[in-house]
């Protein structure tokens, strides 16, 4: 009768520990348990009895030591997990040890660079930046063997979207991730159109990159590549802002223009003074501007000039564009 009793009670202590601290119709957060490699079960079992996710850290110790049992090779995860107290010690314990770790989403927007996007990474908490940047320098041709040949880096080819990872992953994986929606997305477009266009892959993304940099309207994403290729066949300089810009690591504003001293600084990125297009993307482009660099717009238009709303002043010769320079200058000033 006292080993039935006793039995009794274990079962009972049991059914206590091992249910969730709170009820399941409460109202509470979820709570983020981070476990970095080399935890053991015993630092596993002591953060989650701190966080109030499960009732007995002894508890913890039995369940680890059964599952031990079941499998050998079951070990807990490291990582970052989001747990809530209305769920059993068993569903917490399941959940770490098969690494159901949180997922973090990021969105890089259409127009970033390679530089934009490692600050980002490091100001959200994923990885430093020189990090990313070096996992960005690494051209793996096996891998993907529709990259160009004589990349620096992968400027312009890690396509911009919303993504999600979980909170151990490297920025290999990132970069990796990005690399493979390009080729879904943007490199069946090319090779779509591939007949249309005199470009090869290189210049196509980076004639799309100073496109994504150079427009704000959608509608004139067509034109304003329209006005570049026009530009390229006649050999006239591009003079594009944003490749001095590039090139200089700097960012121009309505107050601040580019001085003449940096519109003639040498770099084989500036488009004043060298012909052709850069020798790489400046930016990641994305799908409007990559359509646009596809199929631009045929066009008379040699020059565009930016207003202050997002849309650009088109003109035909110089002396037109030069007018309509001053006219958003006067603009400007108020006169």
């Amino acid at each position: 009768m006292l080993l039935g009793f006793s039995a009794w009670q274990g079962w009972v202590w049991w059914r206590w520990v091992s249910s969730p601290p709170l009820e399941s119709s409460a109202v509470v957060k979820e709570v983020e348990i981070k476990i970095p490699p080399g935890t053991s079960t015993q630092q596993i079992g002591r953060k989650l009895e701190d966080a109030g996710l499960i009732r007995s850290y002894y508890a913890w110790q039995l369940w680890a030591r059964w599952l031990h049992l079941q499998d050998p090779k079951g070990e807990f995860k490291a990582g970052t997990y989001q747990l809530s107290p209305t769920e059993s010690l068993s569903v917490i314990a399941s959940t770490i040890q098969q690494g159901q770790e949180v997922e973090r989403s990021f969105t890089i927007p259409e127009g970033w660079s390679l530089r934009q996007m490692s600050t980002y990474f490091e100001a959200q908490g994923f990885f430093p930046a020189k990090d990313f940047l070096a996992a960005a320098s690494q051209i793996n041709r096996s891998q993907y063997p529709w990259l160009p040949t004589g990349l620096s880096n992968l400027e312009g080819f890690l396509y911009p979207d919303t993504y999600k990872l979980s909170s151990q992953a490297t920025p290999q994986a990132v970069v990796q991730q990005m690399l493979h929606q390009f080729e879904q997305k943007a490199l069946p477009l090319y090779r779509q159109g591939q007949s249309q266009t005199r470009l090869n892959l290189l210049q196509w993304v980076t004639l799309a990159s100073m496109v994504e940099k150079e427009a704000v309207v959608q509608q004139e994403r067509p034109l304003i590549a329209g006005v570049f290729v026009s530009r390229l066949r006649q050999g006239i300089p591009l003079a594009s802002d944003p490749t001095v810009e590039y090139a200089l690591g700097i960012r121009q504003t309505a107050e601040h223009p580019l001085t003449l001293t940096q519109v003639k600084t040498p770099s084989p990125y500036n488009t004043y003074l060298n012909p052709g297009l850069p020798p790489a993307p400046i930016a990641s482009p994305g799908l409007s501007s990559l359509k646009a660099a596809l199929y631009p717009e045929h066009t008379s238009y040699l020059y565009f000039v930016a207003r202050y709303d997002g849309t650009h002043i088109f003109s035909r010769t110089l002396s037109a564009h030069e007018a309509a320079q001053a006219s958003i200058r006067r603009q400007r000033e108020g006169k």
